[in-house]
């Protein structure tokens, strides 16, 4: 399974494909940037519905440890799916320090 640190996509995420796991309510308070709203249990249950298995897509949810298991279970789907290490919370703590 792909993970890959904040710090390294922070400055450019209009260039990827970000999924944001968590409940929409805790999404729409805030998030990061870009990213597009698929609760957990709607991406796992259907995600042919959401995903195209040709792109790449980068996951989280509040300190990736849900996304983790989550792109385990997408990995051995066939979808190519990468977890955000530490999610929201991490970027949360690099915003300030990467951005700008």
């Amino acid at each position: 399974m792909k993970e890959i640190e904040i710090s390294k996509i922070i400055n450019d995420l209009d260039k990827y494909k970000i999924i944001d796991i968590r409940d929409s309510y805790i999404y729409n308070l805030d998030s990061i940037p870009n990213s597009i709203n698929i609760p957990k249990n709607f991406l796992i249950m259907n995600p042919e519905n959401y995903l195209n298995v040709n792109d790449t897509y980068y996951i989280y949810c509040s300190y990736g440890v849900t996304s983790k298991e989550v792109c385990k279970i997408l990995t051995n789907k066939g979808y190519d799916v990468v977890n955000i290490i530490g999610g929201f919370n991490e970027y949360k703590l690099k915003k300030h320090i990467f951005k700008d």
